[in-house]
This record gives structure tokens, sequence and C-alpha cells, in this order.
């Protein structure tokens, strides 16, 4: 008996991700937990230099600003509720230094320039198509930064403006790389906050849009459906039910691995958990010779998996 409808997925015949792999994720939430996994795995990777970034618009503002080396001024930057803030930015960037929060932007723009250089894999994560247009500026921004609402319109964008967005995302990250393989996922997380019905609308819109311009070096990750479809019961969701729970996160990363993550990356992973683990391991008594041979023990794994790749630390 079957008691999944289970989304068949299929091994990802070329550019998988392995321990030499550059990764750069970006988007919802919903980056930051696959993100957790890579760190723990030892994966090289950077998740949203410029914080949680929810709707693509939000993406394309960094992606385009990296590109062209946007330089933030004071002009880019408003003082409210005792912090300086940014528009295009997450409030964990926010500061209580207007120079502080300058220097900030410039050097994650610096960073994120690179990465976008440098990667070999970067995964979009797509939370909501409901933004909020600042009115005095009329620009789209990424975060309201508890800025009154009346100070904004709310508005879904439409799926040609989501296609719009993504093909300028495409352009201007294989423009700068043109061997990134760029994934996109569509965030698991229910903005319940928009509505039930306008939630369903913002997903239906991203969906649609992605699946327009997914070609070559483009790639879709069903993180989404695979919640919906694969995890339909509350029992995988956190307490206040919109978020997925730990156990729903690891049959997603698990899904992930399956798809996109190389068989000898695998092995490795298996080594890198057996090592995390022994870190963990709470000892009856600290100062036992049994307990130091573990510890030299797990030295000398730890030595042999650092001399294959030496960009893992521990």
């Amino acid at each position: 008996m079957n008691l999944l409808t289970k989304i068949p997925l299929l091994k990802q015949s070329k550019n998988q991700i392995d321990h030499n792999s550059n990764l750069l994720l970006l988007g919802s939430c919903f980056t930051n937990n696959i993100g957790k996994k890579l760190d723990y795995f030892k994966f090289q990777n950077t998740q949203n230099p410029f914080g949680i970034l929810f709707h693509p618009k939000a993406i394309e503002t960094l992606i385009e600003n990296s590109v062209n080396k946007k330089e933030y001024t004071d002009n880019d930057i408003f003082f409210a509720n005792e912090q300086w803030h940014c528009f295009d930015a997450h409030s964990k960037l926010s500061n209580t230094s207007k120079d502080s929060l300058i220097k900030i932007l410039n050097k994650q723009i610096a960073s994120t320039n690179k990465l976008i250089q440098e990667s070999t894999h970067i995964i979009i994560t797509i939370g909501t198509a409901w933004v909020y247009r600042f009115i005095e500026s009329d620009k789209i921004v990424a975060n309201c930064h508890k800025v009154p609402q009346k100070q904004f319109d709310k508005k879904l964008l439409s799926v040609d403006e989501i296609v719009n967005s993504l093909k300028n995302i495409l352009n201007l990250i294989l423009g700068l790389n043109n061997k990134a393989s760029v994934i996109f996922t569509v965030s698991p997380i229910r903005h319940i906050k928009d509505g039930f019905i306008e939630n369903t609308q913002s997903k239906a819109n991203i969906l649609a849009a992605i699946h327009q311009v997914i070609k070559s070096q483009t790639y879709y990750f069903p993180s989404y459906e695979i919640m919906m479809d694969e995890l339909r019961d509350y029992r995988f969701y956190t307490e206040d039910m919109i978020h997925p729970n730990e156990t729903a996160i690891n049959y997603i990363w698990e899904k992930f691995q399956q798809v996109w993550i190389s068989d000898t990356s695998l092995v490795t992973m298996e080594e890198i958990d057996g090592i995390q683990k022994g870190f963990l391991h709470k000892p009856f008594n600290p100062n036992s010779s049994k307990h130091k041979k573990f510890l030299q023990k797990l030295e000398v794994k730890k030595a042999k998996l650092q001399s294959q790749f030496p960009n893992i630390l521990f």
C-alpha cells in the first residue's frame, strides 16, 4: 500500500553539486533552511548577502546592483525607529550608524559581484509575488522596515512581470558567469498574511513564470510541490501551521540530495556527519583514556578529509 503521492525525481545528469562547487543562495527564508544543511555538510556556500529577499523584484535589484557595482550613498538609506535602513535590504543589515550601514551595503555588493562570478550554482527561492511600492520614490522595496503601510501601495506581480524579472536575473548572471547553473525553487512557506486566496494567486503566478524561463543551464526543483503533495499533513508544520518543521525540511533536503548532490559527495557527507556527531558527543568522563583515543581518531578523520578538501573547516 502506498500512502504518499510521490513526485518522480531524476538525478541531475550534469553540473552536479560536490564539495568543490561554489553555491550562492538567494531568496526567501526557505533558503536559510537549505543553507543550514549545506553548512552542516561543509559545502562552500553563501546565503543572502542582503538578507532574506521574498519576491523576484528584490532579488533582481540585488543582482542588477551587484553586477553593475552600484555604490550606495546617503541617498539610498533612511532613518526610522532609531536605526538606519535601506529599502533594498533586509532589516538584519540595518544599523544605528549611517556610515556603518553604507559600508556594509557596499561591501556586500562587491562580495555578491565576486560570488556571482565564482559560483558554479546559484539557487534562487521565490516566496511571494506580492510586492510593496514606496509611493514617494515609486520603487518596489525588498523590505518595508516597519514604515507605516499608508506610505506604500501593495501589488500582485503579474506572470509577465515576473517573467521579465526572471529573464533579467538570468541575463545578468549568465552575462557575468556563463558557466553557472541557476536553480529556481518556490518556497513551501505560505504567506497567509496576504490571505489564503491571495497566497494561492501569488504562488500560481510565480510557478507559471518560472516555467516560462527554464532553458539550458536553468533548472527547477519542486520544493513547493513536495511540501504540498507529498507532505500534505499538518504534522509536517511548525506550531504556526505555516512554516515547514524540521522533519519536512529534512525530507525536502533528502530529495534535493537525490537530484543534485553527486554520488562521491554523498560518501563525503557520511564522513562529515560522523565527525560532526563526534563533536556533539558528551562523554561521561572527558579525561578517560577511552575518550582521549576517541578524540585522536576524530582528529585523524578530520585531517584525512581536509587533505582532500582544504576548504572544509570544522
